[in-house]
């Protein structure tokens, strides 16, 4: 049975934490006195000021864009911190007047009461990890959108490569021989060498990061669940290692319960006898379910063990490998079904995707084995 948690704490703070300004207001729990003060965003600050409080006290801010580093300083400091989820924070639908010090008195009240969603906070080093794996992902976005404007400006021209699949050395080779000549084409020159070397500069910075994370997931707190989520088809070590750092702490979760953290769960708008289910809600963690969306539809082809998947199984425990290996054969035998009853391929890869978060997970959580 469900039981609503306990404010033990005498005052409750809620504060709005902005780059250039920390509003914040407490209440006392026991006077019933509303305690408002417009902080600057210094936590040495923020902490003298909670502690002029009557104690015990208790702070809750939003995510946001200002990070952890506030809360790790509050908690430091021996005062209980929380970092609550925007998306879950309840709002009255009649209120229609938003200000920052409102906004932090929504937050103690909330508190107060224990109707609060709470993030998990990461540790420095996981933080890091995350800030690497995400910028490995601003690489490839890049990467992909100069390609396109240097293709765009080559078919404007006429230039069209069919000699194969493109960005290998051969179409390397072959946009290092076109020529912008002629009286006018200076500018398109031009043009055409800014978009070929963001290209080359983009290619070579996702590179380096490639490195950086491999060095990263061979020798680090995440390498045994790397090594664990290496043994599913389509779970590359960046994927792995991305999975790992966005997810976290996976004993959050169940197998029934990551995939709609993820937001690989219909969406449902039913009432009374009648049920209407949309599409997935898209909720959580953008990055992780990309990640599980692509490896997806690596279980769609025949299920072969080659040489990388047992290279990968070697690095794992054995319970792992067995484990991934039955996860491989379930995955693909829920494709071959869903393509014998002529499900959309989209529909069909997002199923396998969310059940392919279900073995992720009892992966990630697979005791270790005992020495």
């Amino acid at each position: 049975m469900w039981e609503a948690p306990v404010f033990t704490e005498r005052t409750s703070v809620g504060l709005d934490v902005h780059a250039r300004s920390v509003v914040a207001a407490g209440i006392d729990d026991r006077t019933g006195e509303l305690i408002q003060q417009k902080l600057v965003p210094d936590p040495g600050v923020v902490i003298e000021w909670l502690r002029s409080l009557p104690e015990p006290v208790a702070v809750a801010y939003e995510a946001g864009p200002t990070g952890f580093g506030l809360c790790r300083a509050v908690r430091d400091a021996g005062i209980r911190c929380e970092v609550v989820a925007p998306s879950k924070l309840a709002r009255p639908a009649g209120d229609h007047v938003k200000t920052d010090a409102r906004d932090a008195l929504l937050l103690a009240r909330l508190l107060r009461i224990g109707e609060l969603v709470t993030v998990r906070v990461p540790t420095i080093e996981q933080e890091a990890a995350r800030d690497l794996v995400r910028a490995r992902e601003d690489a490839r976005c890049d990467l992909t959108r100069a390609r396109q404007r240097l293709s765009k400006l080559l078919l404007r021209y006429g230039h069209v490569y069919y000699g194969g699949k493109a960005w290998t050395t051969v179409h390397d080779n072959w946009l290092r021989s076109i020529r912008f000549e002629g009286p006018g084409r200076g500018g398109t020159r031009a043009a055409f060498d800014a978009d070929y070397e963001t290209v080359q500069l983009t290619l070579t910075r996702r590179d380096r990061l490639d490195a950086a994370i491999a060095a990263l997931a061979a020798d680090s707190e995440f390498t045994p669940v790397v090594r664990r989520l290496g043994c599913l088809r389509g779970v590359s070590t960046l994927t792995a290692l991305g999975l790992a750092v966005e997810i976290g702490d996976w004993d959050r979760f169940t197998g029934a319960s990551i995939g709609a953290y993820l937001g690989l769960v219909p969406s449902e708008h039913s009432s009374g006898e009648s049920r209407r289910q949309g599409p997935i809600t898209k909720a959580g963690n953008t990055h992780a379910r990309r990640l599980l969306i692509e490896a997806a539809w690596h279980h769609r082809p025949t299920y072969r063990v080659g040489p990388t998947m047992r290279e990968r199984w070697e690095l794992a425990p054995g319970t792992a490998a067995a484990r991934g290996h039955a996860g491989n054969l379930r995955l693909h035998r829920r494709w071959r079904s869903l393509d014998a009853r002529k499900k959309p391929t989209t529909v069909s890869n997002t199923a396998i995707a969310r059940e392919l978060a279900g073995w992720c997970w009892s992966l990630a959580t697979l005791p270790e084995p005992s020495a």
